[in-house]
C-alpha cells in the first residue's frame, strides 16, 4: 500500500514538473512576441538591473552551495540551494513583468563581440529550457528525502544551472553595461 502511494505521488510530481517545464517557456515566448505592452509605470525600466543582481546572487549562492556540500555542511548547502531556487522564482516574476511592460533591448555591439554575445545568448536560452525540469526534479528529490536520486540528477542540473546563471549575468552586462542602447 505504501509503495502504491509513493508511485502515485511520483506520478503527480512528474506531471506537475513536466507541466511547469512546458508552460513557463511558452509564457515567456508569448511575452516576447507581444507587441502592445502594458503600462505599469517607469519603474519597470529598471528591472533589468534588478534581474542582473538576482542572477549574480544566484551564481554566488550556487557556488557556495557546491562548496558547502563538498565540505559536508548539509544545512548550509540546503540554505544556499533554497536561496538559489527562491531567487530563480523571483527572477521569473521580474522577467515576466519586464517583458509584459517593455520591448526587448537590442544588443548594439559590433564586430567580433557580436558573435560572442549571440553565442552566449543562444546557449543561455537553450540551457535555460533544459535546466528547469532538472532543477525542479532535484528540488523535489531533496524535499522528499530521496537523496540518491537527488545526487544523481544534481550532477547534471548543477553545472547547467550554474552556466545559465553565469551567462544570464553576462547577457545583462553585454546589453545594459558594456553596450547599452544608444
Amino acid at each position: 500500500m505504501e509503495n502504491a502511494v509513493k508511485i502515485e505521488n511520483q506520478k503527480k510530481s512528474n506531471f506537475f514538473i513536466n507541466t511547469i517545464s512546458i508552460v513557463v517557456p511558452l509564457v515567456v515566448a508569448v511575452l516576447l512576441g507581444v507587441q502592445n505592452k502594458l503600462d505599469l509605470g517607469n519603474w519597470t525600466r529598471s528591472l533589468p538591473h534588478l534581474i542582473g543582481i538576482i542572477n549574480s546572487l544566484t551564481t554566488l549562492f550556487l557556488i557556495l552551495g557546491f562548496v558547502f556540500i563538498k565540505l559536508k555542511k548539509i544545512s548550509l548547502h540546503q540554505l544556499m540551494m533554497t536561496a538559489s531556487f527562491g531567487l530563480g522564482g523571483l527572477f521569473l516574476i521580474f522577467y515576466v513583468i519586464y517583458h509584459l511592460t517593455n520591448p526587448s533591448n537590442k544588443f548594439t555591439g559590433e564586430g567580433f563581440v557580436r558573435y560572442v554575445y549571440f553565442l552566449t545568448l543562444i546557449t543561455h536560452i537553450g540551457f535555460s529550457l533544459v535546466v528547469l525540469p532538472l532543477v525542479l526534479r532535484a528540488v523535489y528529490f531533496a524535499a522528499t528525502r530521496q537523496f540518491a536520486a537527488h545526487r544523481k540528477i544534481a550532477r547534471f542540473a548543477y553545472p547547467i544551472w550554474l552556466y545559465v546563471s553565469v551567462t544570464g549575468v553576462l547577457v545583462y552586462l553585454f546589453v545594459y553595461q558594456m553596450f547599452p542602447a544608444r
